[in-house]
């Protein structure tokens, strides 16, 4: 499925970019195989994105148990400066 000159420049138009004739033709070739690999993966039958998650082998996965953290005033002792028990930086302005 090809992707034709002028498309490419309204693209470019859209984005705000600037584009010279040598980068025209290189985006062109690329935009045309992008899309003629979707092409491909349009054609495969049964192809259902929704089922990848049984595609995982949950035994390499660890199982998610809670455990004890450390407290909020543990963790503000690494702070160089605090107030209020919150971190205290410099101002972004």
């Amino acid at each position: 499925m090809p992707i034709t000159r002028e498309e490419i420049k309204h693209i470019a138009n859209l984005a705000r970019l600037q584009l010279t004739e040598e980068e025209i033709v290189k985006y062109e070739k690329q935009l045309t195989n992008i899309l003629d690999f979707f092409s491909q993966l349009k054609s495969i039958k049964d192809l259902d994105f929704t089922k990848s998650n049984d595609a995982i082998d949950h035994t390499l996965l660890r199982q998610d148990e809670p455990f004890e953290s450390d407290t909020a005033l543990a963790i503000l002792q690494n702070s160089a400066d605090v107030d209020k028990n919150q971190f205290r930086i410099p101002p972004v302005f």
